[in-house]
């Protein structure tokens, strides 16, 4: 009788641990669940959606204003314009952003001027746009991406070695004060003064005309930043060493002006010493 008695309360004790335990695990489980539900990132269908609606006026801003040089499907036209496919969003936002496309007339290098009013930065529309055109040509293909960060968030605070940064990479085309300079062919280097910090940025992810384009293996973002706080710095004065600064033409060409200043005082302290005689 105890022997039987001992077995019915063990087969019991099994039965209460076992239901117990499956208990324990069905509210650890519904625990879970509600720990996922209420932590759980966002569905991104509305996010995909608001996407691929910019995308669609991306495409009618292309329609509008670039499918005449680059084709419908972005592949380019002969003796106008080249594909987009791949280009990606930086190379797109630098060109429209600083007026040089819609390109005015075909010539060596396109240049900076005023934005169409429906592609101009200054306005909400013209944002809008550019912000579409951009996510269009970035669906199609791909392509060095604009940086999340705009404006002043831009600016490295390290510019010291922004400008060790910028003598090594761009002061060969840019000039050492970013003033610009002649390259082959018709093509130059602009002056960096009007850029803004997110067309800088930009330009040196898609390498525009000649310029050649830094890659985040070649020019670290944080690097990138330090180079357009160093611009920022010298476009605003604060690195003047002092002096007449002769146009911030660079030390080579003031070193011409000062050589010949000096050669023309020499010819005519000569001349009056000749005289004199």
């Amino acid at each position: 009788m105890r022997t039987t008695t001992t077995r019915r309360r063990s087969a019991r004790g099994k039965l209460h641990r076992r239901v117990a335990g499956a208990l324990a695990l069905g509210i650890a489980l519904l625990s879970a669940g509600a720990l996922y539900t209420v932590f759980a990132p966002q569905p991104q269908t509305a996010v995909a959606q608001d996407d691929s609606q910019l995308v669609a006026q991306g495409q009618q801003v292309f329609d509008n204003h670039c499918i005449s040089c680059h084709g419908a499907n972005l592949q380019g036209v002969t003796d106008r314009g080249p594909s987009l496919i791949g280009v990606g969003s930086a190379a797109t936002y630098f060109q429209v952003s600083s007026g040089r496309m819609p390109l005015a007339r075909q010539e060596a290098q396109a240049e900076r001027k005023h934005p169409l009013a429906d592609l101009n930065v200054d306005n909400e529309v013209g944002r809008h746009n550019i912000d579409a055109l951009t996510a269009f040509v970035q669906a199609n293909g791909g392509g060095p991406q604009r940086p999340a960060e705009t404006g002043a968030a831009l600016r490295g605070a390290d510019t010291a070695r922004g400008g060790e940064l910028f003598r090594l990479n761009c002061a060969s085309c840019h000039n050492f004060t970013g003033q610009g300079g002649a390259l082959s062919s018709g093509k130059f280097a602009p002056p960096l003064a009007p850029a803004t910090e997110d067309q800088i940025y930009t330009a040196m992810l898609s390498g525009p005309q000649n310029m050649p384009h830094f890659s985040d293996r070649q020019l670290a973002p944080e690097e990138k930043k330090d180079i357009i706080g160093y611009i920022k710095t010298v476009d605003a004065g604060q690195n003047n060493p002092g002096g007449n600064g002769l146009g911030d033409i660079g030390p080579v060409s003031e070193g011409l002006i000062a050589w010949i200043v000096g050669i023309t005082a020499l010819v005519g302290f000569t001349l009056w010493l000749g005289s004199k005689a």
